[in-house]
């Protein structure tokens, strides 16, 4: 058999080696590196519902910090000269309120109705004791989770029935109206002599 010949037998078999890695087992092949798998573009819903989360943990954890005997506090009770605390809410009051605006405020947005008994502001009057409170305060916070949930870049800027705001500002403008009351219940703590949970060091 003439050299030329011998090679070209051969030719099928060297090809065959290279394809397999020289004879080496599929397991030890070397593959190509796969892409991570995309992520999720944020969304409007899951801003603000940081938002929420963010306002919710200051607010409960400033009410949890109050003890139950001077949940009714108010500092018109201090008698401070030159001072004018006369009517002021209380710090149960303060609670109330936060709740019943929450309710006032992101119930259009989830499209549900408030619950019985909110004549004004103030919450209803027949919720008395600390737990009582702060059910209806943890109650108001899921609501507004509900309604961030609803929030689209269509519907951002429409009027939900029983509103005059946008969508977008009745969410917003729940979370800025929590904040505000924050600082009057910092103020009510220090009042007291208690340091706010976000102002205590790990030490405390």
């Amino acid at each position: 058999m003439k050299p030329a010949q011998i090679v070209l037998l051969f030719v099928p078999f060297m090809l065959t080696a290279v394809a397999t890695g020289g004879g080496a087992s599929s397991s030890t092949v070397a593959r190509p590196p796969q892409s991570p798998s995309p992520q999720q573009p944020p969304t409007l819903a899951a801003a603000l519902d940081r938002d929420i989360t963010a306002v919710e943990k200051q607010i409960v954890d400033i009410a949890e910090a109050m003890p139950e005997d001077k949940f009714n506090f108010s500092p018109e009770s201090l008698n401070i000269p030159g001072a004018d605390y006369k009517g002021v809410r209380s710090f149960a009051v303060q609670v109330k309120h936060i709740a019943a605006s929450n309710y006032f405020i992101w119930s259009p947005l989830a499209g549900e109705k408030p619950p019985e008994g909110l004549k004004d502001g103030n919450g209803p009057e027949a919720l008395k004791t600390k737990a009582e409170i702060m059910k209806f305060l943890k109650d108001s916070f899921a609501l507004g989770h509900r309604a961030a949930a609803t929030l689209t870049a269509e519907n951002l800027l429409q009027t939900p029935e029983k509103s005059k705001s946008t969508r977008l500002r009745l969410a917003t403008f729940g979370v800025a109206h929590a904040y505000n009351h924050y600082g009057q219940m910092v103020e009510y703590l220090r009042m007291n002599g208690i340091v706010p949970p976000a102002s205590r060091t790990k030490s405390d």
